[in-house]
């Protein structure tokens, strides 16, 4: 089967999940069957269904007709036999055991078409044992949505050992219709990709404060605030539901052995139910208490080796069993846990030699088997790390190390120089490392003479840039000095990009706020999408732009409206940006990419030299006219002499096109 052949899917199972998958395959044009065992369940799933298209509707998301179209795509059923007739995919999105899926299959194996893929959103179950049960195992895979499915990027792609090549690519394709990232996992091995690092890393963090050796707020202090996790390790397990982590450890204790044993203060917390905000309370109390009040202070440098070696031992025991290599567990656990870097990638940060030699310390002074290396882990940290020895993505000449950063895609066509930022899980937000990675490129694409025009822009449909990574820059410390340093860091990056000689295009598509929308001022034009929501909410936070936004910003929209738009902290629509001068032009949410591609190749087509000294001479006049009209008159002196205002006249004359040169 091709995708292509794909019309109908049935999803079943109309819960959370259900009703999300089936939500995003119905926006994704697919007519979807979704089935519960009760009228009642699966009504609720379809009243879901259609509250949460509307609020993407009344978000301006998606349009009103595609909203209706999509929930005119969904039909309920009850009856197993006519959920299933004329299915290409089914999705099966039933509880999370064993024994109710393999039920589920039995079953529809007797009325699902021959040809028929049959795929299971299962977050930890063996595929190969459950493909065993069908009559299509080469037609079995997992397809692991992350909740809730019509927010999250990622879809681990999960082969069993029958599971034919064709079938993956077809998921694979799939998901990406959908509008996700599929990541695959190469074999089938418990947790796959995500729960195998954030299950350990919740068991250990547990284990440290049993053993008494750090207090909880030591421990999520260090998680969020130091390793710069979206949530402290025990905010996170009350966050998803500590029987949820422990009901995949216990099957991962079962499978893998002793190393995964659930630590007691978590089978404490299950057997009395108090299983997180879920129950009112957890590790944390949300009924009488004031939840999850982290303190920012009480970062441990012993805690967050251990941690991350843990989970340096569980990035090597994937990569050293071929489930997956380091660049795909590092994307996953981005997209699908909020990373702000990859596992691998914090690992080798720390220094693999420095992990291996805790673990030995902890497994000697333990005899614990979760503290005990893998020889996979051994060998990368011989190897310098994960990453290759975890040289700089700037390092090489040409095209290739253009696109080699950790932050960015980078890439040149048509001599435009296209920027992306490519953060899509932490809504393209800036942080430190960008920065640097940023300031590189503008370097680069600068010094290369085949680059006449930059185009910005940020990866996914969902924010240009939402502003700077407050939680990663926390996590560097909160010391006056070095937020000084961090603010010149961002003027300077953002000063290169608008000193550039060469013109610079931002396309702004969902949010652009704070630090994004300074990154956009330092642009010489900008086009939105319609849903576009632009604004500088510093103040809210007790903060003010820190990157030119109050420099820039004046001289673009004048200083009225300059100060208006940062001392309320409002959000703007695209048109009213427009109608203050920010925005140039406005389109369609789906002709963005193409509409400013091409004006960014309009732009590189120009003549070089006169652009050059056009934007040296609008620089020069913001605060000295005088030094403005001179930049000007010398400019204009200048490309009285160049090819280029020959090749512009002849083919004025001649009624033709010109090809400047830059000469």
């Amino acid at each position: 089967m091709q995708l292509e052949d794909v019309q109908r899917v049935t999803v079943l199972g109309a819960g959370n999940m259900g009703h999300g998958i089936a939500e995003v395959a119905a926006l994704a044009g697919y007519d979807v069957a979704l089935r519960d065992i009760e009228e009642e369940f699966v009504q609720d799933g379809y009243d879901q269904i259609e509250w949460s298209l509307g609020k993407l509707a009344e978000k301006d998301r998606i349009g009103d007709e595609e909203a209706d179209a999509a929930l005119d795509r969904v039909e309920t059923f009850v009856d197993l036999e006519a959920s299933l007739a004329d299915a290409d995919v089914v999705i099966e999105v039933v509880p999370e055991k064993m024994a109710i899926k393999k039920d589920v299959y039995d079953e529809v194996v007797e009325y699902a078409p021959e040809g028929t893929v049959f795929v299971t959103n299962t977050s930890s179950l063996s595929i190969t044992e459950l493909s065993e049960v069908t009559d299509r195992p080469e037609r079995f895979c997992g397809m692991h949505f992350f909740n809730p499915p019509v927010r999250m990027d990622l879809v681990e792609v999960i082969s069993g050992k029958h599971t034919s090549e064709e079938t993956l690519e077809l998921i694979e394709g799939l998901a990406e219709s959908m509008g996700k990232t599929p990541v695959r996992v190469r074999k089938d091995s418990p947790g796959f990709i995500v729960n195998r690092i954030l299950v350990p890393l919740m068991n250990e963090a547990a284990w440290i404060v049993e053993s008494g050796d750090a207090t909880m707020e030591a421990v999520d202090s260090t998680t969020k605030f130091d390793m710069g996790l979206p949530m402290g390790s025990f905010e996170l397990a009350d966050q998803v539901g500590i029987d949820v982590g422990y009901h995949v450890l216990e099957y991962m204790h079962e499978v893998l052995g002793e190393a995964y044993r659930p630590c007691p203060l978590l089978v404490e917390k299950v057997e009395a139910e108090e299983l997180g905000k879920k129950t009112g309370s957890g590790f944390y109390d949300y009924e009488n208490g004031d939840g999850a009040q982290i303190p920012s202070d009480a970062i441990d440098a012993d805690v967050r080796r251990r941690l991350l070696a843990v989970m340096a031992n569980e990035v090597a025991g994937l990569v050293g069993n071929d489930v997956a290599d380091a660049p795909a567990i590092d994307r996953a656990v981005m997209l699908g846990a909020g990373f702000p870097d990859g596992p691998a990638k914090l690992a080798d940060g720390e220094g693999l030699d420095t992990l291996v030699a805790t673990l030995d310390d902890l497994h000697e002074e333990t005899g614990e088997a979760r503290y005990e290396a893998t020889d996979s882990l051994r060998e990368a940290a011989e190897a310098g790390g994960f990453h290759g020895g975890g040289e700089g993505a700037a390092g090489g000449d040409g095209d290739d190390a253009l696109a080699a950063y950790d932050t960015l895609n980078v890439a040149v066509e048509d001599r435009v120089g296209h920027v992306e930022i490519d953060r899509p899980h932490r809504m393209n937000t800036i942080s430190g490392e960008l920065l640097d990675e940023l300031a590189d490129a503008i370097d680069r694409l600068d010094a290369d003479d085949e680059v006449r025009a930059i185009l910005l822009s940020g990866a996914g449909d969902r924010a240009f840039s939402a502003g700077a990574d407050v939680q990663s820059m926390a996590a560097g410390g909160a010391e006056p000095i070095t937020a000084v340093e961090l603010s010149r860091q961002g003027q300077q990056t953002f000063g290169k990009l608008e000193a550039s000689d060469k013109p610079v295009v931002a396309a702004i598509d969902g949010y652009c706020l704070g630090g994004g929308m300074e990154l956009a001022t330092a642009a010489d034009m900008r086009i939105a999408s319609e849903r576009s929501e632009l604004g500088q909410p510093e103040l809210d936070l007790g903060l003010l732009p820190g990157w030119g936004g109050t420099q820039r910003l004046a001289r673009i929209v004048g200083e009225g409206r300059a100060k208006e738009i940062i001392l309320t902290a409002d959000r703007y629509d695209a048109e009213t940006m427009a109608d203050y001068d920010f925005v140039n032009e406005v389109v369609p949410d789906d002709e963005l990419d193409e509409r400013a591609r091409d004006l960014a190749e309009q732009l590189a087509g120009g003549p070089p030299i006169a652009q050059k000294y056009t934007k040296r001479a609008i620089h020069a006049g913001r605060t000295d006219g005088e030094a403005g009209l001179e930049v000007e008159a010398m400019g204009f002196g200048h490309v009285m002499n160049t090819d280029d205002l020959m090749e512009g006249i002849t083919a004025f004359m001649g009624d033709g096109e010109p090809e400047f040169e830059g000469k």
